[in-house]
């Protein structure tokens, strides 16, 4: 690791706007891990993010005649929020581009804190084009979010805290990754002065871009990325980044985004404060850590990086928690049809705790039910299911499966007998006002709309579940339509959950 990164980092002159944030017990999630879990509170900054730490190292190092030019980046927000509070204080004209499915919480923050904003794009990579454009029309000085020594230096601030504030023994750090500035700050310094210690790297499953390019051994782009986890929602990983972590990184870590939620839950028991999607990535990653390799008695520490989230998305997560936690088993069971059936399935799941019950009826042989039941652990999910066949029921574990958990638990109705040739999709657009009229008129037309079911979570996607009917001779058509709408889609007409509550009867 090249010394320039530690006498970068400790050259940094932040902390007449950024502060030295704590490291907090984690009293409950230790217990239950039985390992020390300490968290570093960079939600405790004044932006509620680590971002003004390289943001403001950053505009530090600018030349007059730069600062005179004034700034513009590309941010999702919490960059954003550190560079507009930087240029305030300096006396610096900024200019921040943001994804229109920032969320709003964001966007007022960048613009109380003097900055101007403009809204392009559905994805940092698009606002980060249009940010460019801009560059080169007007003369503007760019900050890239990541990308750069004097941010990565900024973030690796962090490190020097950690090392100095917690002295006792520490066995490994969990960072949350984008586009990895944070992670290159701090692993520059960690494997520099205590290279005993384990940085793993942790990123949300639909965006991670590190562990893509770990795997190649080269950077990649993304095709698809995930917009749950929005502050590192980032397609690529930098140039710069991934050149101090590809030899430097003890492992990435990619986590799903029931175990981000139930991380954030656990961080709110524990300190009582409510982190974002990207804030607890560390803390979940750290989970999963302990689980797949059993350690025990270890101090670890997970950086919770930030904590602007829009409050409606608090509905959401809850949502999504308890499966997260592996606290509920979602199953698909077909019981007979003829009285009884139910009292004689709620006795077969010994005194457990029934969290849902959806059911209507379909015919006179066979009924499905949909059901939440209480469980401790992936574990004692596999033996309730097992339990349940062994009594002889039809049992089809639906707790993994997206549609169960985004669609058909919302959804009444059942199945429609008259309908035939019905294929089924599932779609996700940018959340923004007019994009459900805008996504129908583009889908309403060519095949009539058998089902459709949408409902908003305050995420930054909108997620539809549709059914058409599509003859079979022009089934071959209807992959090259569902393409040219440019929305990311998964077909699920052979969907177990699907095929058990809304298709036609088997």
């Amino acid at each position: 690791m090249p010394k320039s990164y530690v006498k970068r980092i400790l050259d940094a002159r932040i902390y007449d706007l950024a502060v030295e944030t704590p490291i907090d017990e984690a009293p409950l999630i230790s217990a239950r891990l039985d390992n020390r879990v300490l968290l570093k509170r960079e939600d405790l900054q004044p932006v509620f993010s680590f971002k003004l730490r390289g943001a403001y190292n950053k505009m530090l190092k600018l030349s007059d005649s730069e600062r005179a030019a004034g700034v513009i980046a590309a941010s999702a927000g919490n960059h954003a929020q550190g560079l507009a509070m930087a240029a305030k204080k300096m006396g610096v004209k900024a200019t921040i581009v943001m994804p229109r499915t920032t969320p709003q919480i964001k966007i007022d923050a960048v613009r109380s804190r003097g900055a101007k904003v403009v809204l392009q794009g559905d994805t940092y990579d698009a606002a980060a084009e249009h940010a460019q454009k801009l560059v080169a029309e007007k003369g503007l000085v760019y900050i890239h979010p990541f990308d750069d020594p004097d941010v990565i230096a900024g973030q690796g601030t962090v490190a020097v805290e950690i090392l100095r504030q917690h002295t006792g023994p520490l066995n490994a750090i969990f960072v949350p990754v984008g586009g990895g500035g944070l992670c290159a700050g701090i692993v520059a310094y960690v494997k520099y002065v205590r290279p005993d210690i384990k940085v793993i790297a942790v990123e949300s499953a639909d965006a991670a871009c590190l562990a893509a390019a770990m795997e190649k051994g080269r950077r990649v782009r993304l095709k698809d990325v995930g917009l749950f986890a929005d502050g590192t929602a980032v397609a690529q990983i930098g140039k710069e980044t991934f050149r101090i972590l590809r030899d430097s990184i003890d492992g990435v870590i990619t986590v799903s985004t029931d175990e981000i939620c139930a991380a954030i839950k656990d961080i709110f028991d524990d300190t009582r404060s409510i982190c974002e999607p990207s804030g607890a990535l560390g803390l979940a990653g750290l989970k999963k850590y302990v689980q797949q390799s059993g350690c025990t008695g270890e101090t670890l520490l997970a950086i919770d990086s930030g904590a602007n989230m829009n409050f409606d998305r608090l509905r959401y997560i809850s949502e999504r928690t308890e499966i997260g936690e592996k606290r509920e088993a979602v199953l698909a069971v077909t019981i007979p049809e003829k009285p009884g059936s139910f009292k004689r399935f709620c006795q077969a799941l010994s005194q457990r705790m029934v969290t849902e019950f959806n059911y209507r009826y379909a015919d006179a042989g066979d009924a499905h039910i949909f059901v939440g039941i209480q469980v401790t652990s992936d574990a004692d999910r596999q033996s309730l299911v097992d339990d349940l066949l062994a009594k002889d029921y039809a049992v089809v574990d639906m707790t993994e499966n997206e549609i169960a958990k985004l669609h058909i638990r919302y959804m009444v109705g059942g199945r429609a007998p008259e309908i035939a040739d019905e294929v089924v999709y599932r779609f996700e657009f940018p959340e923004r006002p007019g994009a459900l009229s805008n996504f129908l008129g583009k889908l309403g037309g060519r095949w009539n709309i058998s089902m459709f079911h949408y409902r908003n979570h305050g995420s930054a996607y909108g997620r539809v579940l549709v059914g058409l009917q599509v003859p079979v001779k022009e089934r071959a058509d209807v992959g090259a339509f569902l393409d040219a709408l440019q929305y990311p889609y998964h077909e699920e007409t052979d969907n177990d959950a699907y095929r058990f509550f809304l298709g036609q009867s088997q």
